[in-house]
């Protein structure tokens, strides 16, 4: 009998023990998490970022405007100055995100351009400032990193860049011509011929 009884003193207290624990860190758990503010003067985070590119079709090189509704910053992005804050910021934009005012040619886009490139469901990159008007972006779209260089303009708390890609620098002539069949009729010149051109225009604008 007093062993038993014993035993079930250990239990009862192992019990209260576990359930001592078990409390604590539900109640850990429970608290919500807070971010550190940055004490940085300008934080990209909380910029407002705008980013537009420019595509061509037909011979006559009609252009197709667009845009990317989301820019994630990754990593970097806070500086006492605007160059700072650009300067090694690291970007991650959703293929998701692609809008054109035109839901059919965004479809198309995302499945028969990007869908086909290798790993491109984001479009990653980071910014390097080289000159007090140039600068370059190491792009890694279709499994490849290469650098696109741009120039920008800062006017107090605006930062604008401009570049212009070439598609076939990232080894996309294939994703060139799926979109071209998927759009024959639509890229087809006064000419009759089809066309999709491998040269975007972009422009990036970030408003502190």
């Amino acid at each position: 009998m007093k062993k038993t009884g014993k035993l079930l003193v250990i239990l009862f207290i192992g019990v209260q023990l576990l359930a001592c624990k078990t409390d604590k860190k539900e109640a850990s758990e429970s608290q919500p998490k807070t971010t550190q503010k940055s004490n940085a003067a300008y934080v990209l985070n909380d910029a407002k970022k705008s980013v537009e590119w420019i595509a061509y079709k037909t011979t006559e090189k009609i252009p197709v405007k667009a845009k990317f509704k989301k820019v994630n910053i990754t990593g970097g992005g806070e500086g006492n100055t605007v160059k700072e804050a650009i300067n090694n910021a690291e970007f991650s934009i959703p293929v998701s995100s692609i809008f054109t005012a035109d839901t059919s040619r965004d479809y198309k886009i995302r499945k028969f351009f990007f869908g086909v490139m290798e790993n491109t469901n984001f479009l990653s990159g980071k910014l390097m400032i080289d000159t007090d008007s140039t600068g370059y972006a190491n792009i890694t779209m279709n499994g490849i990193t290469k650098k696109l260089p741009f120039d920008y303009t800062i006017q107090s708390k605006e930062f604008k860049m401009e570049a212009t890609m070439n598609i076939l620098n990232w080894n996309a002539q294939s994703s060139i011509d799926s979109l071209n069949a998927a759009c024959k009729e639509l890229h087809k010149g006064l000419d009759g011929v089809s066309k999709t051109w491998s040269e975007v225009a972009i422009k990036a604008t970030v408003t502190f």
